[in-house]
This record gives structure tokens, C-alpha cells and sequence, in this order.
């Protein structure tokens, strides 16, 4: 018999232990890591949710009542349809819609057409777009009071640069809030410098998203600027125009700060009352909350409409 050796025979690497069979999940471990993540989600949530119906959904029910109640001296009754008879009576109701419709018709000739040429405009710049696009949309960032200040000097009839320049073009000058007949479009005019810039974005993103191919087929056509616009740009941006001329509409129906900084509210006889400044009116001057909640509960039905009209369009444009 020989003799065992006593060189170590060469071993290869030694093998990982072989895994154990895993034992039963600990109870409840992956219903914990969901709760928590959830939780944390619902809580962002929560808080949203909670905010809009404090500030946006309790408020429009609350309106709701007010507009069939009326307080007077601490005491709340129900008055039924009184406070809309109230409304309907009162002169600078008729006289508020009107103002209301000629300033959203004024606006949507300028504020909805003006930012969409601007956009076009852009458009064909091949350099220099980022800071044409700052510059258009420098005025919102302004805050509205710093921007009315401006315009007032602008309009202003003594000093103004408006009526100096009238003057060096040897033109008429003109009263620009003082005059009635003026006041509204110098209104129209300042909202549309403040407020213009988003949608010149807004056009101008979807003026990019056109295929070039299009504008090329459209120039071998022999197409000029005007029936390229009007043979592929509008048609392949319809949607957003759409869309952009409702938002216009529900925006420009809730006119305020402008007319209230502008005139003061009301302008030369009448001519800025708007109904949501007659809303103001009647809560904070006559201390009216029932006539006040009732003509807001009429514009909110109005807009309402406008909404679901929005809704369903932007349904369309995701399909």
C-alpha cells in the first residue's frame, strides 16, 4: 500500500454556498410597502383636493344658495327668485352685458388675431427665436398693476406718449379713457399687450409641429405667404385655434383688473362696467350678497357651457 501524499492537490475555486429555499414572506411586508407608497401619493393628492374644494367647489355652492337667500341684519331668509328680479331691474345690468360682449368682441379682433400673426411672424425667423419669444412674453410677466400704471401714463391726455405722437403726425389729439367712446378700446388694447404673450406660445408650438413638406408642395404650387397661411397653416392648426378662441371667450367674459385700474371701474358713463365689476359693485358698495351671488351664478351657467364646449374639443385634439 502507498503512502498518502502530502502535496495538496490543486482544487479549483471554491463553489458559493448553495441558496436556501427562501421561507415563507414575512406577513403583511408587501401590503406595508404598498400602503406607504400610497399613502404618500394620497397625500399630495389629498391636499390638492382639498384646496380646490375649499377655494373653487365651495365657493360655487355657496353661491349657489346666496342667490335664493338675502341677510339682513344677521338674519338669512329665503327669498326665492327676488334676488334675479333685483338683477334683471336694475339699468346697469343690460348696460354691464353689453360692455361685457363689446369688450369680448374687441378682444377677440385683437387679442385672439394679433398673438397669431406675432406667431407667424416668429415663425419665420430662422435665428434669434428664443429671444423674440422672451420679448413677447416679457409683458406677462409684469404684474397687471405695474403694467395698467403704464398704459395710464401712455393714455394720459396732458403728457401722454400716445397724443405727443399724435401730435408729431399732426393728428387730432384724444381723450382715451375720458372719452366713451374710446374708453373700451384703450382697455381692449392694454389687456391685449398684457396678456398676449402665452398665446403667442402657445401658436407658435403649433406652427412648429407643421410638416414642412406641406409649406414645400404648397411653393411649387406657386403659393404665396397669404395662401400658405390660409391653404396649410389654418387648417393644420384648426384645433388649437379652436380651442385658443374658447379659452378666449371664458377669459374675457370674467373681465376685471383691467377696466377697475384703467377707469376705475365703471369708466365715462358706463362705458367699462363689466359684470363682473357689477358683481363687485353689488357685494363690497352696496353690501347686495344675494343680488351679487345671483348675477355670478348667471355667468357661471354662461361659461359653463363655454367649458364643456372646451372639454369636448380637447378631447377631440388628444384622439
Amino acid at each position: 500500500m502507498s503512502a498518502p501524499s502530502l502535496t495538496p492537490s490543486k482544487a479549483g475555486p471554491p463553489r458559493p454556498p448553495e441558496p436556501r429555499p427562501a421561507g415563507p414572506a414575512a406577513p403583511g411586508g408587501s401590503f406595508a410597502r404598498s400602503l406607504r407608497r400610497n399613502l404618500t401619493a394620497h397625500g399630495f393628492l389629498i391636499g390638492a383636493v382639498l384646496c380646490f374644494l375649499v377655494f373653487s367647489w365651495y365657493p360655487m355652492i355657496r353661491e349657489f344658495f346666496l342667490a335664493f337667500q338675502k341677510t339682513e341684519s344677521g338674519q338669512t331668509t329665503w327669498v326665492g327668485f327676488d334676488n334675479l328680479e333685483t338683477v334683471f331691474n336694475d339699468p346697469a345690468f343690460w348696460q354691464a352685458w353689453r360692455n361685457t360682449l363689446l369688450f369680448t368682441v374687441l378682444a377677440l379682433v385683437l387679442g385672439f388675431a394679433v398673438p397669431f400673426v406675432v406667431a407667424v411672424v416668429i415663425n419665420e425667423f430662422r435665428h434669434g427665436q428664443g429671444y423674440l419669444r422672451l420679448l413677447v412674453y416679457l409683458p406677462v410677466m409684469l404684474p397687471p398693476v405695474a403694467s395698467v400704471l403704464l398704459f395710464k401714463y401712455l393714455y394720459d391726455p396732458g403728457y401722454g406718449l400716445l397724443n405727443e405722437l399724435f401730435g408729431f403726425l399732426h393728428l387730432p389729439e384724444q381723450q382715451w379713457l375720458q372719452d366713451p367712446d374710446l374708453s373700451m378700446l384703450s382697455v381692449v388694447i392694454a389687456a391685449t399687450w398684457m396678456n398676449m404673450g402665452g398665446a403667442t406660445l402657445i401658436y407658435l408650438a403649433a406652427l412648429q409641429s407643421v410638416p414642412g413638406e406641406l409649406y414645400e408642395a404648397a411653393e411649387l404650387d406657386g403659393a404665396g405667404l397669404f395662401r400658405k397661411i390660409w391653404h396649410v397653416t389654418i387648417p393644420q392648426t384648426r384645433l388649437i385655434l379652436s380651442l385658443m378662441l374658447l379659452m378666449q371667450i371664458i377669459a374675457t367674459m370674467q373681465v376685471f383688473v383691467e377696466p377697475f385700474l384703467l377707469t376705475g371701474g365703471a369708466g365715462p358713463e358706463g362705458s367699462t362696467t363689466t359684470v363682473v365689476y357689477l358683481i363687485y359693485q353689488y357685494a363690497f358698495n352696496f353690501n347686495n350678497y344675494g343680488a351679487a351671488a345671483a348675477l355670478g351664478l348667471m355667468l357661471l351657467v354662461l361659461l359653463a357651457g363655454f367649458s364643456a364646449l372646451y372639454v369636448k374639443l380637447s378631447r377631440a385634439e388628444d384622439k
